[in-house]
């Protein structure tokens, strides 16, 4: 009787070890499989070239238009990756991403408002900073730079 139950035992815990995975190799993961690099890069990169042609007064309707519109696709398809393993890089990264969704569907009605533009400008500067917590928390998770 001794000799069942210490066989179920080990059995129970050699089965408790099978399938787990880390969270920093969940996390490694999910960067790689969710092409966050690259769309951290493009997120970025679209915000600053959003937020210099809010800036700009000489920009006209359409083509404010059009940059905030890819903006805005930019920044759905990386929200469309979510959530990740971890859930405070997944919150973090959720805000940024409604931050700067938020702000491009500002920069899109701001028109030629200087008002307008500077409330959207602020809006993408939040989710920027949002967006730089996020990429410190997946970097110490995953224990290298995104």
């Amino acid at each position: 009787m001794i000799k069942r139950i210490a066989a179920l035992l080990l059995c129970g815990v050699v089965l408790s070890g099978c399938g787990t995975i880390t969270l920093n190799a969940a996390m490694s993961n999910w960067v790689k499989q969710s092409n966050f690099s690259e769309n951290l890069k493009t997120v970025v990169l679209d915000a600053k070239v959003t937020i210099k042609d809010l800036a700009n007064p000489a920009l006209g309707v359409n083509d404010l238009h059009t940059v905030c519109g890819v903006f805005l696709t930019d920044v759905q398809s990386a929200n469309a990756s979510l959530p990740t393993p971890d859930n405070q890089s997944s919150n973090l990264l959720s805000s940024a991403y409604v931050d700067l969704g938020a702000g491009a569907n500002q920069c899109y009605k701001a028109g030629m408002n200087p008002a307008l533009r500077a409330d959207a400008s602020a809006l993408l500067a939040k989710g920027l900073a949002t967006l730089s917590a996020a990429s410190i928390r997946i970097s110490v998770v995953t224990g290298k730079l995104p």
